[in-house]
This record gives C-alpha cells, structure tokens and sequence, in this order.
C-alpha cells in the first residue's frame, strides 16, 4: 500500500506543476485580503508597496519574500490598468509567483 501512496504523490506534485506551467510567465497571481474581506484576486503584471526600507515593486519569477507592509498604498498592475489599495497595515508573503496580501493584522 505505501506504494500507492507514494505513486499518488508524485501525480499530485506532477498535477501542480502542469497547473503552474498554464500561467502566464509574465504574470503572478496576487491575493490581497483581510479577515472579513477579499479586495483583490487574480492575475497581474506587478505589485507595489512599501516596507521600512521604502518602496518596492514584485515582478514575475520574483524571489521568495516577506514582509511587513508599511502604511500607504499598495497598487496592483494589469493589463487595463493599475488599482491601488489604501493600507493601515499588512503582511505580504511571495512564493512561486504568488503573492498573497494580508491586511488589518
């Protein structure tokens, strides 16, 4: 049986990478919430806050990272344009083009 399982595995992980090679290279997906809230969910071509060290921007293939959120705006770029977000404060977590954005903690 543990064969199985190990078998299983390693689809799901062949799974995964088949769904991550779908995206487009030159976008990464970005979540923005907060505990009662979902603000932003889907694909762009950039993010951009600002931490104790100042401005910044994440980009496609970024590397991992974390950070916490400074307040000011968080602007999200798509193709039709740019949509900023006013923040008190937040987390951002960047993993494997994804970033995820956690407000109000």
């Amino acid at each position: 049986m543990p064969e199985d399982n190990a078998k299983s595995g390693a689809a799901d992980k062949t799974k995964k990478t088949d769904q991550q090679a779908d995206l487009d290279p030159n976008s990464i997906n970005v979540k923005i919430y907060s505990p009662f809230k979902i603000y932003f969910d889907g694909p762009a071509k950039s993010i951009s806050a600002e931490n104790d060290t100042g401005p910044f921007d994440i980009l496609p293939k970024h590397h991992n990272f974390m950070t916490l959120l400074n307040a000011g705006e968080v602007t999200v770029v798509r193709e039709g344009g740019e949509q900023k977000y006013r923040i008190a404060r937040g987390i951002m977590h960047v993993k494997k083009n994804q970033v995820i954005v956690f407000l109000d903690v």
